[in-house]
């Protein structure tokens, strides 16, 4: 997305933290792109679980996928925030964002996607949450998973020292809880079934962040 595109997305939101939030993230991090690529083509819904502010919507509309997309957070100042964007943006009707704990996942069936969501939970409730995003999968539906994964390289701790200032400064409330390896993301989807693809997604950062892509074996 150039620069114009990256500016129209953030005049959406409300404060100069927010827009200058979205600039930066559309600039810099390849997921959204990457999850573009991925539900290309299909009509079916997105859920995206942990959605924040609702910029992957916004950023799908504006690269005109036009699916439904449903997308939930716990923190319900977020979901004001994305709500009043896709209100300016006139996609109330496309765009729903609910403020909404992962346990309360919705009975739709489409594609899924956990951006940056896993490490935010204990180790306890990971699989718990991966086995309920597979329930909601389609049959031709695509699971988007990108997280950090816990390896003993410069990257992984370069992202613990990011996620510390972001629970410092509160836009992580509580931080995160528990790092998962691959294999503990692996394990839970291979068992219900799915093809599981792994491969590194950090853009312009130093992050240790992966896409893991899991669907139906076809």
């Amino acid at each position: 997305m150039d620069r114009h595109g990256r500016q129209r997305i953030a005049q959406l939101y409300d404060s100069p933290l927010q827009r200058g939030y979205v600039r930066s993230k559309l600039a810099g991090d390849p997921v959204y792109a990457a999850t573009a690529a991925l539900v290309a083509g299909t009509a079916m819904p997105l859920l995206d679980i942990g959605c924040g502010i609702g910029l992957l919507g916004l950023y799908l509309h504006a690269r005109d996928h036009a699916q439904p997309y449903l997308g939930l957070d716990h923190d319900a100042r977020k979901i004001a925030a994305g709500q009043r964007a896709a209100q300016r943006a006139g996609l109330g009707a496309s765009i729903s964002l609910r403020h909404a704990d992962v346990a309360e996942l919705p009975p739709m069936h489409g594609h899924v996607a956990l951006l940056d969501v896993l490490h935010y939970l204990p180790a306890e409730r990971q699989p718990v949450l991966l086995r309920e995003a597979v329930r909601h999968l389609a049959p031709d539906g695509c699971l988007i998973i990108r997280n950090v994964l816990r390896e003993p390289t410069w990257r992984f701790h370069a992202t613990r020292v990011e996620e510390f200032f972001l629970r410092v400064s509160g836009w992580i409330p509580g931080g995160a809880q528990h790092y998962p390896s691959a294999g503990e993301v692996r394990a839970p989807l291979e068992d219900a079934g799915l093809e599981v693809r792994i491969e590194p997604l950090r853009g312009h950062t130093p992050f240790n962040s992966y896409l893991i892509v899991a669907q139906p074996h076809r």
